[in-house]
């Protein structure tokens, strides 16, 4: 057996005040509302891990030990511990997991797949790549949108003190004076008291929004219409298209490199995508497999899959090499992504500050117009 240094789970770090890693740490952490299920960044640490020390000759129970002493989170200590104690007791580490509820059908069987061929550090290792990759893309996502939402925000923030607290200032004097208004004046204020008689109601819809989100997000009627709507939104419905396409072939990608049965393979992406547009069409898709029909023949039925990845599938299923086909079709829309994002940030940062500047601006002018006028009648 290869001889591992275990020094490192065997010795606790203190954790220093004022260390500016634990900043690192707090913004690399992954915030989930609401989900029992394990945070992916806390996944793919422990299958990085558990590879490494089965791969190196470890046994599981040995390896689990090893894991749970570096556990710092008390209720990753609970879990773990749980975990390793069913497994003493005769059950096999993915009835472990499943037991726990807190990993999901898609590692379940994987793992699963692993044990009943013998393959289990190895797959341990593809389920440690797909949760790098799932992070990965959605850190790149979120620091290229965050910065531009700020400033929209910030934006909006700035136009709406202006209109609800700096025009009607302005209006209560002019009113004083009197006189003829210049049209876009006149216009500024006339927006300004509509918006302050329905504020309220305004404020009230936007409220009804978020309830009927809430409470109706899982609802079909909810997800087929969002998902439409979405999809309809120019550069928008593009991006999401290709980030849920990426995931369905990245899933399909570590499924087939573990032998799963394609009809399993179909279900489990069923489940681990909770996109109505990809879950309504893989249901019929099983239909069809069942029936003899092929992969491809079956998805191109729906317009949702661009005939590109179509004819990658239909090579994959002719030459036995759909792993292959399904990691370069997962790879090239990750890339997409990535690319359009970073190119959709970069313009829509200074395209808002023209937007707050020209806004701001004319609310300005619409303000010191009619005092300038009065200026040069004296």
């Amino acid at each position: 057996m290869p001889s591992i240094d275990v020094s490192r789970y065997q010795k606790k770090k203190q954790p220093v005040k004022g260390n500016p890693k634990d900043l690192l740490a707090f913004l690399n952490t992954d915030i989930s509302f609401g989900s029992k299920q394990v945070p992916d960044k806390k996944k793919e640490s422990l299958y990085v891990e558990l590879s490494t020390l089965l791969l190196s000759g470890i046994d599981l129970r040995t390896s689990l030990e090893l894991i749970l002493v570096d556990q710092d989170n008390e209720k990753d200590k609970v879990l773990f511990e749980g975990i390793r104690q069913r497994i003493l007791s005769g059950l096999s580490l993915s009835e472990s997991l499943k037991v726990t509820d807190r990993f999901s059908d898609y590692e379940f069987y994987s793992i699963r797949i692993g044990e009943e061929t013998g393959k289990l550090g190895e797959v341990l290792t593809d389920l440690a790549k797909y949760y790098k990759s799932k992070i990965q893309q959605r850190r790149k996502i979120v620091s290229a949108v965050t910065y531009p939402a700020i400033v929209l925000i910030s934006s909006l923030g700035a136009v709406f003190f202006m209109i609800k607290f700096v025009v009607p200032m302005f209006a209560d004097v002019f009113l004083r004076f009197g006189g003829k208004l210049p049209w876009i004046t006149g216009m500024i204020i006339s927006f300004s008291g509509w918006f302050d008689r329905y504020f309220l109601f305004l404020i009230l819809f936007v409220a009804a929004l978020i309830a009927i989100y809430a409470f109706q997000r899982k609802s079909e009627w909810f997800r087929k219409a969002s998902a439409q709507l979405i999809l309809k939104i120019p550069v928008v419905g593009d991006l999401v298209k290709k980030i849920y396409l990426a995931r369905f072939a990245n899933t399909m990608r570590l499924l087939v490199s573990t032998d799963t049965p394609l009809l399993r393979s179909i279900a489990l992406v069923r489940q681990m995508i909770n996109y109505y547009p990809v879950e309504t069409s893989l249901l019929k898709v099983e239909q069809d497999i069942l029936h003899g029909e092929s992969l491809h023949k079956s998805l191109s039925a729906f317009p949702f899959y661009p005939a590109k990845m179509i004819q990658l599938i239909k090579v994959g299923e002719e030459v036995n090499r759909m792993d292959y086909f399904f990691e370069k079709i997962a790879s090239q829309y990750t890339e997409e992504v990535e690319y359009r994002t970073n190119t959709i940030s970069s313009l829509m940062e200074p395209l808002i500050i023209i937007f707050l500047g020209l806004v701001v601006g004319v609310i300005l002018i619409a303000m010191y117009l009619p005092m300038f006028q009065m200026s040069n009648s004296f």
